[in-house]
């Protein structure tokens, strides 16, 4: 399971807090580290959550576009070819 990038915010703003609380040092160093960590992770959330989004827009347009060729056609899993006909529209009667 991937954060979300609310958690890691969350966690984030825990661990300077734990830091900002604590009298002693290495407690303060290790909480700022680990904010440090949330935060870079919090990024890298944001980014998988993009790509998330613009793949499902990008899904929702192929399937609203996917008659244009007089066929069910999908984008393909291989990044090296087009579209991919589906097998019903390979089997359905023309």
């Amino acid at each position: 399971m991937q954060p979300s990038a609310m958690l890691c915010r969350t966690q984030e703003a825990r661990q300077r807090a734990i830091a900002a609380a604590s009298s002693l040092e290495n407690v303060k160093a290790v909480a700022n580290a680990a904010a440090a960590a949330w935060a870079k992770e919090a990024l890298a959330a944001d980014l998988r959550e993009d790509r998330k989004s613009h793949a499902a827009k990008v899904r929702r347009q192929a399937i609203s576009d996917s008659n244009v060729f007089g066929v069910e056609a999908l984008p393909s899993e291989n990044p090296d070819r087009g579209l991919a006909v589906s097998a019903r529209s390979c089997f359905s009667a023309s």
